[in-house]
């Protein structure tokens, strides 16, 4: 194995785009050496991302966006107390990764490229309207994080490609958003089934919504369905009931030990109701 620590990311897009065999970036490790050790994957060429400037940095932007860099870890986000009052669902799905020491490792580039149904930041950040920074052979790109998933496992990254940063939109006035999941333990557990929603209100009324299901298909889904019902309403039982049923609708999940399609489709249905409320409040202001 080939171990790289490229001091840019063009150099390290040229590595990976030159490399045979096997190449793996490393931002936090926490997927990439789990692999590694367990014999699932051994990388001909593990590229270092850490080390480039900028990497570790949450940058507010004057628009109201904001820039995560590529290695910005779990535990630093939840530091950040801005980044977490215009976006606690991103930062509360983050947080739910791993334990303490894993936090201090794990990053939204990683759990997003990963490719993982389960992975509790990606629906946080679809819901949200993320995109990611990409340079690869063919110069720079901005990819809508609901674009880049493409099956377990699998991305829409081509050869040679890095993320470089994860972008969140201006939050707005009136704006909230909150991401659950159900898992069988306390924590420490791969989500069953996760559910995040943004939300915009204007008074009482929801003027815009993105409503994101994990672990319930292939890939995490952007439910435009389970949106539709909600624009227009004051979330009242009508609004919820049929967020519930597009939410329902829109499951593909599979039977296994963690859970049967018909539970998985049900609990979808639950937690989207239970996250609009939360996303709902938010945007009134409260915490």
């Amino acid at each position: 194995m080939r171990y790289h620590t490229p001091e840019n990311f063009e150099d390290a897009s040229a590595i990976a785009a030159g490399a045979d065999g096997v190449t793996r970036f490393l931002a936090g490790g926490t997927d990439v050496l789990v692999q590694l050790r367990s014999d699932m994957v051994t990388p001909d060429d593990l590229i270092d991302i850490k080390h480039i400037a900028g990497v570790h940095d949450i940058t507010p932007l004057r628009d109201g966006s904001w820039r995560i860099g590529a290695a910005v870890t779990g535990a630093e986000m939840s530091e950040n107390a801005l980044l977490g009052q215009a976006w606690p669902g991103v930062v509360e799905a983050m947080d739910l990764i791993g334990s303490t020491q894993v936090q201090g490792r794990a990053t939204l580039a990683g759990n997003l490229c990963n490719g993982s149904p389960a992975a509790d930041s990606v629906p946080a950040m679809i819901a949200a309207g993320a995109t990611v920074s990409v340079i690869g052979p063919d110069g720079s790109r901005e990819i809508a994080v609901a674009d880049v998933p493409t099956g377990p496992g699998k991305t829409a990254l081509k050869k040679g490609e890095v993320v470089t940063a994860v972008n969140l939109p201006p939050r707005g006035h009136g704006g909230g958003d909150a991401y659950l999941r159900f898992i069988p333990r306390t924590e420490m557990d791969i989500a069953v089934v996760g559910c995040a929603v943004s939300l915009t209100r204007d008074g009482d009324t929801i003027t815009a919504a993105r409503v994101s299901l994990g672990a319930v298909a292939p890939t995490a889904l952007l439910v435009e369905d389970a949106a539709k019902a909600l624009i227009g309403s004051a979330l009242d039982d009508a609004a919820l009931e049929a967020l519930a049923k597009a939410a329902e609708a829109a499951c593909k999940p599979i039977d296994d030990k963690r859970g049967t399609i018909r539970f998985r489709t049900h609990v979808a249905g639950v937690l989207a109701k239970r996250a609009a409320r939360i996303a709902y409040d938010r945007a009134g202001g409260a915490k």
